[in-house]
């Protein structure tokens, strides 16, 4: 694993202000080339596992004028050509990014992501507290389209989605959860904990009420790409960002007070729709 070392030369700012978003949803105003290397969690001749911030898209959109596609030259450090997306993230999670550093990463990476090869785990805190210590989702989803947007339904003729999680700790209102996709479809982790009664703090599209409050509290927490058949696999870890680790400490102490139940792996299914 390495980190970057500090730009050489003049320093360049990168403009990531967002003015359509409110301001608990924004990233820093001004992201620096030296930030931004600063983000790289794990670099080698084949990719780059970066801590994108919460608040930046990955891709342009009709209100994400600035997105982390625009300053991908910035993170080409010594190749030709800038890294290139292997897979994405929404705007408001944030946490471990995988960029491919040429053509030949990119298709290894695309096959390992589309074969359900990689391992990611994500941190959620969701409002409520699953009836058990673990489980597996196993909803399909599909993306219902509608005259003022999208957004992603629970449907049995939708494309298969499956979640693991795990409770981590409560304070029995609010619960840490550790969720590992095994599939990766738009919004999976959302749609799958707001079905199942625990949407996610912050989250504007599947949440109710006074859960949609404040920052999305999803985080990319680590990737295990086993991209070479000779060495072991890539992994990275990104720390929690500050709204999120605050909320995490209170609920380690409380569930450390309460004695977070253990048992087995059950597979679950929800039943409502």
């Amino acid at each position: 694993m390495s980190r970057d070392a500090r730009p050489r030369g003049r320093r360049r700012v990168l403009e990531v202000a967002l003015d359509d978003l409110p301001e608990d949803r924004r990233p820093a105003a001004r992201l620096s080339e030296a930030e931004l290397h600063a983000r790289v969690l794990y670099k080698d001749a084949w990719v780059i596992v970066v801590d994108k911030p919460a608040g930046l898209p990955v891709h342009a959109g009709p209100t994400s004028p600035e997105h982390l596609e625009r300053y991908l030259q910035a993170l080409a450090m010594g190749y030709a050509g800038p890294p290139q997306l292997a897979h994405r993230l929404d705007r408001d999670t944030s946490g471990c990014l995988a960029l491919a550093r040429h053509r030949r990463a990119l298709r290894r990476l695309g096959r390992l992501f589309e074969g359900g090869q990689v391992r990611k785990t994500y941190w959620a805190v969701v409002a409520g507290v699953p009836p058990e210590a673990r489980g597996t989702i196993a909803l399909p989803i599909r993306k219902l389209s509608e005259p003022r947007g999208w957004r992603m339904v629970v449907d049995d003729a939708g494309r298969t989605a499956v979640t693991g999680w795990r409770l981590v700790a409560t304070d029995g209102e609010r619960s840490w959860l550790e969720l590992t996709p095994r599939t990766g479809r738009t919004h999976q982790l959302r749609i799958h904990c707001a079905a199942m009664g625990w949407p996610i703090l912050g989250d504007g599209f599947y949440a109710e009420g006074a859960a949609r409050d404040g920052p999305l509290l999803l985080h990319a927490r680590s990737l295990t790409l086993p991209l070479y058949t000779d060495q072991p696999a890539v992994h990275a870890e990104a720390p929690a960002p500050t709204p999120l680790a605050v909320v995490l400490e209170a609920l380690a102490g409380a569930g450390r007070s309460s004695g977070v139940r253990r048992t087995s792996s059950t597979e679950r299914k929800a039943d409502q729709r």
